[in-house]
């Protein structure tokens, strides 16, 4: 059973209740929440996620809602996982973008059987192609314009390497948009289904997008990575895509991984393999329509 095919009714009971236990990719999360206006944003943004029954759920999470006693008029949320608090409480408003975040950083630091890249993962013609980027480089803004046309979507934010076997595991979750990237991809994507914008908050304004229903579906389909692209949004510059050594790539394909020194050797090995069997290019562009031409014609070059 998919989530919207649970009446909005009873979802809300669900979530307030025993919980919506849905399935992520390779991991199983518990969400728990009583906050009405969260559920409605999960009704229509997890629309298409699969409900789990009797399967080990790696994470547990909840959002709650609190009021203070130095400001009784003012509730605030709080994100736990397995019954931990790891970020302050934040403005009732911003409770998916704090569940969200939640969910993030639970894969970060408790996935430690595979190498995780902060990067960005498409597919196109049985291959992966892997953007790492440093914060503000624009990666889920390209990542959610190809993942709406004709790629794949793995993840806006992790690169999942199981180290033995070099495959990538999809965790196609929702793509949260910041600030101008917002109103940018409303206006190329109108057809991307799209949260309400959340306004003030630590990363200023974000919007998430729905990943589309295929890549979801397809989330136990693996694949090799095939090209590593550094990618970087610059305004109204000519697209730029370079070859980039195999040693260059390494130092940033090694400095974008959340557990690098936690895997040690194994990470050491499989970077290592990385590079020598993917193609590497820095990419610079500002217009969509360009770089899709260019990334369509280097995915189906193989």
């Amino acid at each position: 059973m998919r989530v919207e095919q649970i009446p909005a009714a009873s979802f809300f009971s669900l979530l307030s209740e025993e919980g919506l236990r849905i399935r992520l990719g390779p991991f199983n999360v518990r969400i728990s929440t009583n906050l009405r206006h969260l559920a409605e944003q999960l009704h229509f943004l997890y629309a298409h996620y699969e409900l789990v029954e009797d399967e080990i759920t790696e994470f547990h999470v909840k959002i709650v809602s609190k009021r203070s006693i130095p400001r009784p008029f003012s509730a605030s949320v709080h994100f736990l996982v397995d019954d931990q608090e790891p970020f302050p409480p934040a403005p009732v408003n911003q409770a998916l973008a704090i569940l969200e975040w939640g969910i993030n950083l639970a894969i970060a630091l408790r996935t430690n059987h595979l190498l995780l890249f902060h990067s960005a993962a498409v597919e196109r013609n049985g291959n992966v192609l892997l953007l790492p980027a440093w914060p503000g480089s624009g990666k889920t803004t390209l990542c959610t314009v190809l993942a709406h046309r004709g790629f794949r979507l793995f993840s806006d934010e992790f690169g999942l390497m199981d180290t033995e076997c070099d495959e990538l595991l999809p965790v196609p979750r929702l793509m949260s948009l910041k600030n101008q990237s917002i109103d940018v991809i409303k206006r190329y994507l109108p057809e991307a289904a799209m949260g309400q914008a959340i306004p003030h908050t630590q990363k200023g304004t974000v919007a998430h997008v729905r990943p589309p229903q295929e890549s979801i579906e397809q989330s136990a389909k693996t694949a090799k990575a095939r090209w590593i692209i550094f990618p970087k949004w610059v305004a109204d510059s000519p697209l730029r895509l370079e070859r980039l050594p195999q040693s260059e790539a390494f130092l940033l394909l090694a400095s974008n991984s959340f557990n690098y020194e936690i895997l040690g050797e194994a990470a050491y090995k499989a970077v290592t393999r990385l590079v020598k069997t993917c193609h590497c290019y820095k990419l610079v562009y500002s217009d969509f329509d360009r770089v899709l031409t260019a990334l369509n014609e280097l995915t189906d070059g193989g």
